[in-house]
């Protein structure tokens, strides 16, 4: 399936596919558009993480956040990765301190001059990462569980 969104990605356009990746479609193509796109328009694929569709921002909820509900990913160390997104994309009420960090990781990635093509092979690595510390985690009740 191709799944569609906005070019020169950063934290939730590279969290929501490593997700899709992993969880919901391990053959997801991933193709990136001009961001003045008419997204409306586009019927031959999934998109996301773009203004007013499905799999987007709803209230402090980013796009990873919109994509668990979707495909119910329940699994707690997902919700506390969500929750590490969201703190990094947005501004949410009371944001999750690693947020910060991820930040930084994401704008440094789009600092090198990478394709969204290669910052997707290359910062993969650091969302496998953070899952399996959310893993670590949530199993030694590190952190209360979200929901």
């Amino acid at each position: 399936m191709k799944w569609i969104t906005r070019e020169r990605i950063k934290v939730d356009r590279v969290a929501c596919p490593w997700l899709i990746k992993k969880f919901v479609d391990s053959d997801a193509e991933f193709v990136f558009l001009p961001h003045n796109t008419d997204w409306k328009k586009i019927d031959d694929g999934i998109v996301f993480d773009v203004p007013d569709c499905e799999l987007g921002h709803h209230g402090e909820d980013v796009s990873f956040n919109s994509i668990l509900k979707k495909y119910k990913l329940t699994e707690p160390s997902l919700f506390l990765l969500g929750e590490i997104v969201r703190a990094a994309d947005s501004h949410p009420t009371n944001p999750h301190p690693a947020g910060e960090g991820l930040r930084w990781i994401a704008s440094g990635f789009g600092a090198l001059g990478l394709s969204d093509h290669e910052i997707l092979e290359r910062e993969f690595i650091v969302y496998d990462a953070l899952y399996a510390e959310c893993k670590r985690r949530v199993r030694s009740g590190l952190v209360a569980e979200v929901s």
